[in-house]
């Protein structure tokens, strides 16, 4: 019997990675416990339990107050300390192997593991990974997947909490780091650091931009990351469903960098003010809308990837916005001629940047007075205000004459109610025609037709129709 409960907890020890040490003096205090309430002890009495780890021998003893020590047979306890001691070292082992998962999964945080999906609760997918159930809340799943139960599921740890009488293992599939650790495991360079993932930017289950570079002038970042024939970014693309992903060239230059992040758009020009974190694009209009991106995605990702807000305007909104600026500046006396280019080397290129800006960098970065400052800001505003309220205006009347463009055609392409009547009225009354109409019944139409009031075009074009169509009958008839 004791080398046969060495044997179960050795078992329990292996199966649940717990320490078989534990396990023992976990047996050892539920003696212990079940000794206590067999008789009824007293706190001044002392319980001792002690396991022999080679043996398996148990022997149980106490102390009476007077420190007489008792061995104490297991025999003799009864079933009732026995179930007491069961429950004892069920709730201990519990305890056990949740700090044992607690632990072993704590070191694995920020790992890519395969689990088997089990099932949906309440939104959020349950995952058997190994020996424990992780679950993927909504909101770190890629948006349109689902998962049926048996399905293979590749996630991330993202964090593992100790939730009471559970460890909760956090998984996600929309984390910016899953992709950082696919990379990892597809691209060698990467998992040997000798290609950094230095940014990056993601929309879960649409887009995703990685700025890389490389400490080995040798190797290339971006291609690196492709593969060949595009082999190592595929697997990552397949593992995702179809997510596209963008890998770009790091720079330290954020003019360049930002360029890169803006790909497959070509820019012009880039405009930087560091006061504001505002990065202002110059494109064709040609590029305008690749920049941007469908529904603003792409600019969206490459502010995230650079770290800047990036306003895109064409030439000619740029050099609408300059103008105003040099018109609304150069009319301030004690200007200086190199003042405006002094403000647009600091990213000031309209009046909305002033504004923003406000008068103390004008005063700390170009050396203005007070007055001076206060003027060009105060002018800038009551420009910038006056542009806003022309946009606005712009808008609504664009906007009204859309919606008079759209009640137009939906006049023109409205049924004739008119000609529809009389159409229904002809084919519903009349039959099917067998044989050629009487002149007097086609003359008698006619008179009523022409002697009716031709209030509207509808009215002259029935009138006209109903003519025409007798004629047109009888000469059929006729000729039938």
């Amino acid at each position: 019997m004791n080398a046969e409960t060495l044997r179960i907890l050795d078992s329990i020890a292996r199966d649940r990675n717990i320490d078989r040490e534990l396990l023992i003096e976990d047996l050892e205090q539920a003696m212990v416990s079940a000794a206590r309430k067999h008789f009824n002890s007293l706190d001044t009495e002392e319980f001792g339990c002690n396991m022999d780890r080679l043996t398996g021998a148990i022997r149980l003893w106490r102390h009476d107050e007077e420190g007489v020590e008792e061995e104490i047979s297991l025999e003799s306890m009864g079933r009732i300390p026995a179930q007491t001691a069961k429950q004892v070292m069920i709730q201990r082992f519990r305890e056990d192997e949740r700090n044992s998962l607690l632990e072993e999964f704590a070191k694995r945080q920020g790992e890519v593991v395969t689990g088997t999906a089990q099932r949906y609760e309440g939104g959020a997918l349950v995952v058997q990974i190994e020996r424990a159930e992780g679950f993927m809340p909504r909101s770190e799943q890629i948006p349109g997947e689902q998962f049926h139960p048996g399905d293979r599921v590749r996630c991330l740890i993202l964090d593992v909490r100790d939730a009471g009488h559970q460890v909760k293992i956090v998984l996600s599939r929309s984390h910016p780091d899953f992709i950082r650790r696919l990379f990892e495991q597809e691209v060698p360079e990467v998992n040997e650091r000798v290609i950094e993932i230095k940014a990056m930017a993601r929309e879960a289950g649409f887009r995703t931009k990685l700025a890389v570079s490389s400490i080995d002038s040798k190797v290339d970042a971006v291609g690196a990351c492709v593969g060949v024939r595009g082999s190592r970014i595929r697997n990552i693309v397949d593992e995702l469903n179809g997510e596209k992903i963008d890998i770009v060239r790091w720079n330290e230059s954020s003019q360049v960098l930002i360029a890169n992040a803006l790909k497959p758009a070509e820019v012009e020009e880039v405009s930087l003010c560091f006061e504001l974190g505002r990065a202002t694009i110059i494109v064709r209009d040609d590029q305008l809308s690749l920049a941007i991106g469908r529904r603003g995605q792409n600019v969206r990702l490459a502010a995230r990837l650079t770290g800047w807000d990036i306003d895109i305007l064409t030439p000619e909104e740029f050099a609408k916005g300059l103008e105003a600026l040099e018109e609304t500046v150069r009319q301030i006396e004690g200007v200086e001629p190199e003042t405006l280019d002094r403000m647009g080397a600091l990213g000031m290129i309209s009046v909305f940047d002033v504004e923003e800006v406000g008068e103390a960098v004008l005063m700390d970065e170009l050396g203005m007075t007070e007055e001076l400052a206060g003027e060009i800001v105060e002018r800038c505003s009551s420009r910038a205000h006056e542009i806003s309220e022309q946009q606005e205006k712009d808008k609504q009347a664009a906007e009204a004459a859309a919606a008079e463009e759209q009640s137009a055609d939906a006049i023109l392409n409205a049924p004739d109610a008119a000609a529809e009547s009389s159409a229904a009225s002809i084919l519903g009354g009349g039959g099917p025609v067998d044989a050629a109409p009487s002149s007097d019944a086609g003359s008698e139409t006619s008179e009523q037709a022409a002697d009716a009031p031709a209030t509207d075009g509808h009215a002259e074009s029935t009138a006209d129709t109903l003519l025409g169509g007798s004629e047109g009958e009888s000469e059929s008839s006729s000729a039938g």
